[in-house]
C-alpha cells in the first residue's frame, strides 16, 4: 500500500504567506491531505485556509514545532479552535489531553513527536531504543499516531533501522515528516511502509520536477505515488 502524502504549504518550517494561492492551484489534485505550520500566516488566514481545504473535501493537519509546555498548548487550542482534523508534532505533555480530548471526548487526532528533539528547523536525537520505547509508552496512552522526524535524525547512518523498528513495532500510523526533497528519499519513504509522509519546501524549492511550476511537482509525485492526474 502507498503511503499518504501530507502536502504542506511550508518552507524552512514556516508556513509561506501566500498559501491560499498555492491550495488554489492545486485544489482539484488527488492530495491525501493538506496542511501547514502555526507560523508564518497569521489566523485569520490559517482559518481562511482551513475552511477551504474542508469545502474542498480534505481534512487538515496543523503541525506545531514546539518544545515546551507552556508554548505547545496554546498550538493545540489553536487546532481544535481551528477545526483542524489532526495535531501533528509538538512535544508530549499529559496536559496536552485537557485541549484534544481524550476517548469519547476526544476533538482532534494527536500525532506527537517522539525523542530529543530541538532547533528549528527540527533535529531528532536519542537512541534508537529510546526512540522505540517512548514511541510505545506514547502509545500507551493514547497518541493517535507519530509525526517522526526521519531525515533529521541525528545518526543519518541508522535511519532504516530506526524507521524498520519503528514501523514493525508501533501500531498506530506512523509519519515521517521534514526533508523528503528528492526521488530517492521518495522511493526510499515508500519503501519504508510508513503510514504517511510530509512534503513541503521541496514542492517550493522544484526539487522533482526542476524547471516546472509548483503544480507540475506537485503531480509528478502523485504520480509516483500511482494517483491518477
Amino acid at each position: 500500500m502507498m503511503p499518504k502524502l501530507i502536502l504542506m504549504f511550508t518552507l524552512n518550517d514556516m508556513t509561506v504567506p501566500d498559501a491560499i494561492d498555492y491550495f488554489e492551484q492545486i485544489k482539484d489534485l488527488p492530495v491525501d491531505y493538506f496542511g501547514f505550520k502555526e507560523l508564518g500566516l497569521e489566523p485569520a488566514k490559517m482559518k481562511i485556509l482551513n475552511d477551504k481545504i474542508h469545502k474542498a473535501g480534505f481534512e487538515s493537519f496543523l503541525e506545531v514545532v514546539e518544545y515546551e509546555e507552556k508554548t505547545v498548548l496554546p498550538g493545540a487550542r489553536m487546532a481544535v479552535d481551528m477545526g483542524f482534523d489532526y495535531l501533528m508534532g509538538t512535544i508530549y505533555f499529559p496536559s496536552i489531553w485537557d485541549i484534544v480530548g481524550k476517548g469519547k471526548d476526544k476533538k482532534i487526532k494527536y500525532f506527537p513527536f517522539f525523542g530529543k528533539i530541538y532547533d528549528r528547523p527540527s533535529i531528532l536525537d536519542g537512541t534508537i531504543d529510546e526512540l522505540v520505547n517512548e514511541a510505545k509508552e506514547l502509545e500507551a496512552v493514547g497518541a493517535d499516531g507519530f509525526d517522526i522526524l526521519l531525515y533529521r535524525y541525528k545518526y543519518p547512518e541508522k535511519i532504516n533501522e530506526l524507521i524498520t523498528r519503528v514501523v514493525s513495532e508501533i501500531k498506530v500510523p506512523v509519519v515521517s515528516a521534514g526533508s523528503i526533497n528528492s526521488w530517492e528519499r521518495l522511493q526510499a519513504t515508500i519503501d519504508q511502509k510508513v503510514w504517511g509522509f510530509t512534503i513541503g519546501g521541496a514542492f517550493f524549492e522544484k526539487k522533482f520536477v526542476p524547471g516546472g511550476s509548483y503544480r507540475d511537482n506537485v503531480a509528478a509525485v502523485l504520480k509516483k505515488l500511482g494517483k491518477d492526474i
